[in-house]
């Protein structure tokens, strides 16, 4: 085994591996309706995927005290279920199972999953598209606090021993972005998901990928690149 450091690729899921923007959308007008409560806005709605369910619903409330927050998250989880047990499972992004099998035959690299969604629902996610076993450490909004905070890509390293500049994370959101680097990894932004590539880049993102197929190549060059910079750094203070 090389001296090199064990390379980490973290995913989102929603909106990065999987589309599930009509059921979140359905889910989410379910529990307000069923409240009595306007439904935001579409946009509204998917500019907050990735957060947990009751961050969520605090940053839909706009800070109004009288909003359910506790009562939406609940109407939302009912919602959901039902709409899964009618309909097919969310399909994957163009593209995206095979960047991911082909990141997973690499040598020294492991994968894993940062997800506002619950546990179960990445379990059946994984195993609708017979992912199951992929992935070395699954971490969900029930195991850390909501994005952005890094706790759960932390957590994922600690878990597989990885370390934060051999560690990568890929999302659609800005939140996946900021939570890369309070966590001292680097960031992947793609541009099919729910966030607008330039907010991405905005937040922070150390690359930007358009076509899913070009992420095995992204991983590579981005951790190559800044390898290469380390070990100059590192001569360069030998040399003084």
């Amino acid at each position: 085994m090389s001296g090199a450091p064990l390379k980490l690729v973290l995913f989102d899921c929603d909106g990065t591996l999987v589309d599930g923007q009509h059921m979140i959308v359905a889910a989410m007008s379910a529990a307000h309706r069923v409240r009595g409560l306007a439904v935001p806005p579409r946009d509204a709605i998917l500019s907050v995927v990735g957060l947990s369910l009751p961050e969520t619903f605090a940053v839909l409330s706009q800070g109004d005290p009288a909003y359910p927050v506790e009562a939406l998250v609940e109407g939302y989880k009912t919602a959901f279920h039902q709409l899964r047990d009618a309909h097919p499972m969310e399909p994957m992004y163009a593209g995206t199972r095979t960047a991911v099998a082909a990141l997973r035959a690499e040598a020294q690299t492991l994968l894993g999953i940062v997800t506002g969604k619950s546990r179960r629902g990445v379990a059946r996610v994984l195993e609708a598209h017979a992912m199951e076993g992929w992935f070395s450490t699954i971490q969900t909004a029930e195991d850390a606090p909501s994005k952005p905070d890094p706790a759960m890509v932390r957590q994922a390293m600690a878990e597989v021993g990885g370390v934060p500049e051999a560690t990568v994370v890929i999302g659609d959101t800005t939140y996946d972005m900021e939570m890369a680097k309070a966590a001292g990894a680097f960031a992947i932004g793609v541009g099919w998901g729910y966030h607008p590539p330039d907010k991405l880049v905005a937040a922070g993102a150390d690359e930007l990928v358009e076509d899913a197929r070009r992420l095995p190549d992204a991983v590579r060059a981005l951790l190559a690149r800044h390898a290469a910079r380390r070990t100059a750094r590192e001569v360069g203070r030998c040399a003084t």
